[in-house]
């Protein structure tokens, strides 16, 4: 398995190869001073849309982030040891292919645990994503519209339209989904459920 990913360490190398200080980097982010402080010392563990406000003011994609500066060559198989969690610690967001150079598509492996949510903020970005449910359930917001899918269901809409995702479910939710273009790999741009 994976060694954890050190998300602190990463993020203060990033801001100080970008010549930022810590509140020069919160400032850009909308977010404290202290916010910056506590994560690059993994004193707390960011929301998955408090680290995309972060990454944009660098900017750095999710993607970018975790995946480091490494491009590996295009392999057309990834064992679930290979995937790249972009999660937050809470949701689990699995990434194939995160480094695979000219990748066009973003497709990710997610787990929501009961009572999980993508943000109380509604998502919008370029492009188009869609999925399945493959266990559990799954509340998407998008457009005002709720819909509240059972494994099977899927989803499919264009993702400028503001959406949200939840586990109003008692048990875990599992989703694989796709979406285009890649953003989770296009740096400074939004990510998808982030």
């Amino acid at each position: 398995m994976e060694e954890a990913f050190d998300v602190g360490a990463r993020l203060k190398q990033l801001r100080l190869s970008r010549g930022l200080s810590q509140r020069e980097l919160a400032k850009r982010a909308g977010v404290t001073n202290s916010t910056i402080s506590l994560v690059e010392q993994n004193n707390v563990s960011p929301s998955v849309s408090s680290l995309k406000k972060i990454l944009d003011a660098l900017p750095v994609s999710i993607s970018a982030f975790f995946a480091g500066d490494e491009p590996s060559q295009p392999q057309p198989f990834y064992r679930q040891d290979e995937l790249t969690d972009i999660g937050d610690g809470r949701l689990s967001w699995r990434l194939v292919a995160a480094r695979r150079p000219d990748r066009r598509m973003s497709i990710i492996h997610e787990r929501y645990p009961p009572g999980a949510d993508s943000g109380e903020e509604m998502l919008e970005h370029d492009g188009e994503e869609g999925g399945v449910v493959i266990a559990g359930q799954i509340e998407i917001t998008v457009n005002g519209e709720v819909g509240v899918l059972g494994a099977g269901d899927a989803y499919y809409f264009d993702s400028r339209l503001p959406h949200r995702f939840r586990n109003p479910g008692r048990e875990e939710c599992v989703i694989v989904s796709a979406s285009t273009p890649p953003t989770f790999s296009d740096a400074g741009q939004e990510q998808h459920h982030a």
